[in-house]
């Protein structure tokens, strides 16, 4: 079913979440270097600040890891629309509910959701029940089927050369110059609820930045 949904306009930049890898970066928590766990391995303090291992698991295994598939860049451009203003462990808590709420983040499917599709989002306790992120959601569904090249491309676009990993938490930054390029480059095309800190997560998550630190045990990805 498909309806127009208008009105949707990206809020203020909220305050950065107390947990999560940008809200953690944004904090600047008492310890900002990286942290060695109960395996002997030293990983950046996020990824060890719950006892879940969701979080070591995302740490360790996804978090700055390239993406370049067209559907998982939707789903994280999603999932961090819907983490502003909240921990990122709440939305990792969530994930497999999103994912099912959501058609498995299939643009396609999305893009012909109505005000029906929204009204039942709201009832679905597995997920955020925000009005606005439910309907940016969709819109930016729409967006990623109206582009004049793939999304992946888009995005993928605004990669800043390769630096050395941060040393501490401190040395990164909460958005950049090219975060601000891309929000405005995906705002230019149509998505909404995306600012440039936001833009800056979905690129430390999407491999396009590295900011796991110095004495982090992941391997960098390769060029």
């Amino acid at each position: 079913m498909s309806s127009s949904i208008a009105g949707i306009e990206p809020p203020p930049a909220p305050a950065a979440p107390a947990s999560g890898p940008a809200g953690a970066v944004a904090a600047r928590p008492a310890v900002a270097a990286a942290v060695v766990g109960a395996d002997g391995r030293a990983r950046c303090p996020w990824g060890l600040s719950a006892p879940e291992y969701v979080y070591v698991e995302y740490h360790d295994s996804e978090w700055g890891r390239p993406v370049r598939d067209e559907g998982e860049l939707f789903e994280r451009l999603t999932l961090e629309a819907f983490q502003s203003g909240l921990s990122w462990l709440t939305i990792l808590r969530k994930r497999p509910a999103f994912r099912a709420a959501f058609a498995g983040f299939g643009a396609g499917v999305v893009a012909g959701f109505g005000p029906a599709d929204v009204e039942r989002l709201l009832g679905d306790a597995g997920i955020v029940r925000n009005r606005r992120k439910i309907e940016a959601t969709i819109v930016n569904a729409r967006a990623v089927l109206a582009l004049d090249r793939p999304l992946p491309e888009l995005i993928w676009s605004h990669r800043p050369p390769r630096r050395a990993r941060p040393a501490t938490l401190a040395d990164v930054p909460a958005k950049t110059a090219e975060s601000v390029a891309l929000a405005k480059g995906l705002r230019a095309a149509g998505f909404v609820f995306v600012g440039p800190t936001t833009a800056y997560a979905l690129m430390q998550a999407c491999g396009l930045v590295d900011d796991h630190l110095a004495d982090c045990w992941v391997p960098r990805p390769p060029e």
